[in-house]
């Protein structure tokens, strides 16, 4: 759901719980005016405040479990996935959630937000094997240098090698070229609920 292309070769690790603050500060950063996150909390000082937080309960209770968060020596760039058969939350976790997205979006937002994530639930695909790539962050002052498609890399090769897709959504139509160049192509585009569009994309395995 960010962006980047091309530069030198970049150091990718997967990145540990103690990555969590920086990388979830990065992601705040990298989006704090995007459409969706915007559509999730309006007030841009709210977004501010909150946006560390919000993707640090993303890091820490949904993708640094699955070890599948990579990210560049530096932390400044972070692709968090899903591996196949792992990507839907699960009542119970939905349910521990549930206090903290009410400290996230507020009160009445709540309800909407969820009714959209509820939506990108019934889009996902589910009928075939897939890595699902999450969310896709680069900090903007490093955005450009090859960051974003080095963080990627690792689990497009393993999708290649082990002959199984891949999946997104892009919530920045300025984004989907960045997709195709890795081999993702737009199989629909939603709207959220009283909220922007978000460009769904499926990539098939390489020879």
């Amino acid at each position: 759901m960010a962006m980047e292309e091309r530069g030198p070769a970049v150091k990718i690790e997967k990145a540990t719980a103690a990555d969590a603050p920086q990388l979830a500060q990065v992601l705040a950063n990298a989006f704090y005016d995007d459409p969706t996150v915007t559509w999730m909390a309006p007030d841009d000082e709210r977004r501010r405040r909150i946006g560390p937080l919000g993707f640090g309960t993303w890091l820490e209770r949904i993708y640094l479990p699955k070890d599948a968060v990579y990210t560049d020596a530096g932390r400044r760039a972070a692709a968090l996935w899903s591996p196949p058969g792992k990507w839907r939350l699960s009542p119970g976790l939905q349910l521990r959630l549930g206090p903290r997205f009410v400290r996230l979006f507020g009160l009445k937002r709540t309800p909407l937000v969820l009714r959209g994530l509820a939506l990108l639930d019934r889009k996902h695909p589910d009928d075939r094997p897939h890595w699902y790539l999450g969310i896709l962050g680069t900090d903007p002052g490093h955005q450009g240098k090859g960051l974003g498609s080095a963080v990627m890399r690792p689990v497009l090769d393993r999708c290649d090698a082990e002959g199984l897709g891949a999946y997104l959504e892009s919530s920045k139509e300025q984004n989907v070229p960045f997709y195709r160049r890795h081999g993702f192509e737009v199989t629909e585009e939603v709207h959220l609920p009283e909220g922007p569009p978000l460009w769904l994309m499926w990539s098939e395995p390489r020879p």
